[in-house]
This record gives structure tokens, C-alpha cells and sequence, in this order.
């Protein structure tokens, strides 16, 4: 039989590969020839009646685009794309043809963004884009490629006169004052030509179709790249009310002014979008429900916890502890009585706090108890926890996240409030679909109930690895790096991935 660890690799490999840029494309785009050609997306029909453009931004829009350039053939006109600084040498390095464009492509290629912020040569990509789209007539259709993960560095446009420098600084200040990503967003997008549906609005009155692979919780569409084709839900009112609020309404330059004050008040209508499709075509959603049939093909008895788990990552590894103990105590048939009672109230709390969107604890709790000893159980969930960094070290969200849930259970076995070994065997993973996890080689890590007591054997202290957010050391040092997760470079992402097995022994 195949270990948890073979099951669990397995699983998440089956959720990556739903969502790579290719075979994502390949399933949902068809291109039908004859008189009057069509381009087909999912179930959706759009004619090409004369000219078909293509432009994208975003670090797996290189694959989107050789995939689509392959369908559309000689239908496709010409096509620009705006992609992270290096990435055609890193998928060229890992062998990843099939993510490459062919000599004599139809799309230009502008790499852009080093270290994921806006500069000269993301700027002149957004600008190319621009005046492609502002060319196109009513008979046009244009194809836009948007994957979430680094787009929205990749499209800076700002409002003439404002300089792109001026832009950043004021961002930057924003930043240093503590406004949350939220609110710089919005101010970005009141600001540029291209965000907040800036871009759809150039290209009207030609047909958008925009095909997007989604990297942030809940997939709303006006933020993920930030909107460049979806009607904006903010007014020029809330970006002076963020300036306001860190006292920086005072000292703006005088270009933003200038823009800011012959703003619209008022959001575009969303009859102006009539003209535009949005279609999510990849998501943590899609790739967890992807695993989940993997899993019930291997047996395991499946269930998907929420795609929008996130907040800090210690008490999100609480949650994932206390769910564990709480499935090993169904599995050792002490499912019903005082700890257990006690263990799905801490849990309900734990739940509500982090306010985790469209979770109904109690119903998937349900869900669980009419599930074990019967087979094993595997349950999976995504999104994105946040690290508070206090140290110096190495690491990412996943690796540390397992590194708590291992700790979390190595606690709860030692007060004997339940321990959870003997009987069953227990795997959790938490992995980045991206295959990166913080500035290392890991896209991630495995633990089990028995990795602290394991890791004092060797003289691995685990609170003093995670005191310093020194996750990756820990794990590189650990039983000589087994519990890594280590994929390569996967070319996609839709935040994270964490998968949970339990068995019986």
C-alpha cells in the first residue's frame, strides 16, 4: 500500500496540474473555423468576425499565451504580453517547453517588474497594451490573458501627468503608514489607465473576452490584477477618503492632484461592461475539487474544508491542530464525550474569529462525524495564511505553517489531552501552488504528530527554529530534508494548498 506521504504528494500534484496554464487552456478554449470562425470558451460562443488580438499580464500568463497561440492559429492577429523579468530563461532552465512561445510568434514578449514591483520596462509593456486597445473597432475581438499572481505590477499605467515614479512613492508612503493592501489597491487603480477597468474601456467597442486564472480569495474580479476588465466597486471619494485617513492629503504631488479632482464621482455604470466577458477559468476551488476526486479514487472518505482559509498562521495551524485531534478522537472511537465536545467549541470560536468566507463549521463538522472509522478520511482546503516575521531566518507561510501544526500536536500528546498516535496514522501538507514557498526552493512541508519528538532525537529545537521564522533550516537539517516539499518551478498558482490524511493502522 501507499503511504499517507505518496497519498498526500499525489493529491497535490493532481491539484497543480488542473490549474498549469496549458491543459487549463487546452480544456477551456476551442477555436471553431467555417464561414464565420468562432471562438468558444467553456460553453460560451464569441464570433471572430475580423481581426483576433491577444494581450495578458502575469506570471503564468507565458504558458497561457503559448497554449492559446497554438488554438488560435493563423486566426490570431498579433498579441502582447506583459510577463515577470527572467521567466523565459527559468522555464527554458526547467525544461518547460510547452510554457515557451515558437519562433516567429504573433506575441511580443516584454519581461518586466523585477522583484514583483512596477518599473521602465513594465511601463512599457502596459503602454503597447494600451495602444493596442485603444485601436480596435466594434469587429475586433480581443483575448485577454490574466493571471493574478504579479499582473497587476506588470500593468502600471498611471493617469498622464502623473510619472510612474510619483505613483510608487506615494504607494510606498501609503505602505510605510500601515495601510493594508486593500486600500493601496484602491488608490493604484484610481490612479491608472489600465486597472479598475481601464483597459476594457480602451478596447470598447470591441469585443473583451478575459480568461483569468485567480490568486486571490473568493475570486472577486475587480481585484485579482486589479480589475483591469471588471467594473470597479470604488469611487474616486474612496481613494481620497484613504489619503485622508494617513494624513496625506495635504502633500500629494501636484499631478495626482490635478487627476484626482477631474475624476468621475461615480463608478462606471456596469452597462458600460456589456462588451466584456470575465471568465475564471483556474482557482484554488477548482484545484481542490480536483484533489478531492483524486482522493475518493484512492479510498479516502473526501471532504473540502473552505478554498478562503487564511489570517495568521499560527492560528490557522490551532484550527488545523484542533480539527486533527478532533478526527483522531473519531478514529479511536472517543468521538462523542467531554474533550471532544470541548474540542468542537474551541473550534466554532476558532472559526469565527478568523472569519473564514462562506464556512459553516458546524455543517462540515457534521459532514465528519458520519465519516470514520469506517475509511480512511482526507480533508483539504487553500488560501493564504500570513506570517508575522519576528526573525531573521529562512522559510515561507507553508513550511511554517506545518512546523506549528506539527508542534500544535506534539503539545496535545504531551499534556495527554489526546494523543494523537497509536492506532491511526496522521499526515498534514501545506504546500504553495506556485512551487515556491518564500524566498526558497521548498514550495512547502509534511509533518505528523511524531516530527518534534523525532527532531529532539537530533538535537533540533522546534520553538527556537520558529522564533527565529526559521521553517526551511529546520526542515533542510531535519532527517536530511524528507519532509519538504520540493517541486520545481510549476509555471501557475492559486495560493495554497493543504491536504490532511488520516488512516487507521
Amino acid at each position: 500500500t501507499m503511504s499517507l506521504r505518496e497519498h498526500a504528494l499525489s493529491l497535490f500534484y493532481g491539484a497543480v496540474s488542473t490549474i498549469r496554464p496549458v491543459p487549463m487552456l487546452k480544456r477551456a478554449l476551442k477555436l471553431q473555423g467555417g464561414g464565420c470562425p468562432q471562438l468558444l470558451v467553456k460553453d460560451q460562443a464569441f464570433p471572430v468576425k475580423r481581426h483576433l488580438y491577444l494581450v495578458g499580464f502575469g506570471k503564468a500568463v507565458l504558458g497561457m499565451a503559448a497554449a492559446a497561440e497554438e488554438i488560435l492559429g493563423d486566426h490570431l492577429t498579433r498579441g502582447i504580453i506583459s510577463v515577470p523579468l527572467g521567466i523565459q530563461q527559468s522555464l527554458q532552465q526547467a525544461g518547460m517547453q510547452e510554457m515557451l512561445l515558437k519562433p516567429h510568434s504573433k506575441i511580443q514578449v516584454i519581461e518586466g517588474a523585477k522583484n514583483n514591483l512596477p518599473d521602465a520596462e513594465a511601463l512599457k509593456g502596459a503602454v503597447a497594451i494600451q495602444e493596442l486597445a485603444k485601436g480596435l473597432t466594434a469587429d475586433d475581438l480581443l483575448l485577454v490573458l490574466i493571471s493574478g499572481r504579479g499582473g497587476s505590477a506588470l500593468l502600471p499605467a498611471p493617469i498622464p501627468p502623473i510619472l510612474l515614479e510619483e505613483k510608487e512613492k506615494l504607494t510606498k508612503m501609503l505602505a510605510s503608514r500601515g495601510a493594508a493592501i486593500k486600500e493601496l489597491n484602491i488608490v493604484r487603480k484610481t490612479l491608472s489607465m489600465l486597472k479598475g477597468g481601464g483597459l476594457a474601456q480602451l478596447a470598447h467597442p470591441a469585443q473583451v473576452v478575459s480568461l483569468i486564472l485567480s490568486d486571490v480569495i473568493g475570486d472577486p474580479l475587480d481585484i485579482i490584477a486589479s480589475g483591469p476588465t471588471a467594473a470597479s466597486s470604488h469611487t474616486v471619494q474612496d481613494c481620497l477618503q484613504i489619503l485622508t485617513k494617513y494624513n496625506l492629503l495635504h502633500n500629494l504631488p501636484k499631478s495626482v492632484q490635478m487627476v484626482l479632482s477631474s475624476s468621475p464621482t461615480k463608478p462606471t455604470a456596469p452597462e458600460n461592461y456589456s462588451h466584456v466577458s470575465n471568465i475564471i477559468l483556474g482557482s484554488n476551488t477548482l484545484a481542490l475539487e480536483e484533489a478531492k476526486c483524486q482522493a475518493e479514487g484512492l479510498g479516502y472518505a473526501a471532504l473540502v474544508l473552505s478554498a478562503a482559509v487564511h489570517g495568521e498562521v499560527g492560528r490557522v495551524a490551532t484550527l488545523y491542530c484542533q480539527l486533527i485531534q478532533l478526527l483522531h478522537l473519531g478514529f479511536t472511537s472517543l468521538g462523542e464525550g467531554p474533550r471532544s465536545d470541548e474540542l468542537r467549541g474551541n473550534l466554532l470560536q476558532l472559526a469565527a474569529e478568523l472569519q473564514i468566507p462562506g464556512l459553516d463549521l458546524e455543517e462540515f463538522l457534521q459532514a465528519l462525524r458520519g465519516l470514520w472509522p469506517d475509511r480512511p478520511v482526507c480533508i483539504l482546503a487553500g488560501g493564504e495564511t500570513t506570517v508575522q516575521l519576528q526573525g531573521t531566518g529562512m522559510g515561507g507561510r507553508n513550511q511554517e505553517l506545518a512546523l506549528r501544526v506539527g508542534l500544535g500536536l506534539h503539545k496535545a500528546q504531551a499534556t495527554g489531552a489526546n494523543s494523537p498516535q497509536g492506532r491511526c496514522e496522521i499526515l498534514f501538507l501545506s504546500g504553495g501552488t506556485d512551487g515556491q514557498d518564500g524566498p526558497t526552493e521548498a514550495a512547502g512541508a509534511f509533518c505528523s504528530p511524531g516530527l518534534v519528538a523525532e527532531a529532539l532525537k537530533e538535537g533540533l529545537d522546534v520553538e527556537a527554529f520558529l522564533r527565529n521564522n526559521d521553517s526551511y533550516t529546520f526542515f533542510s537539517q531535519f532527517q536530511g530534508g524528507r519532509h519538504l516539499l520540493v517541486t520545481g518551478l510549476t509555471g501557475t498558482n492559486v495560493m495554497d494548498i493543504q491536504v490532511i490524511l488520516i488512516r487507521a493502522m
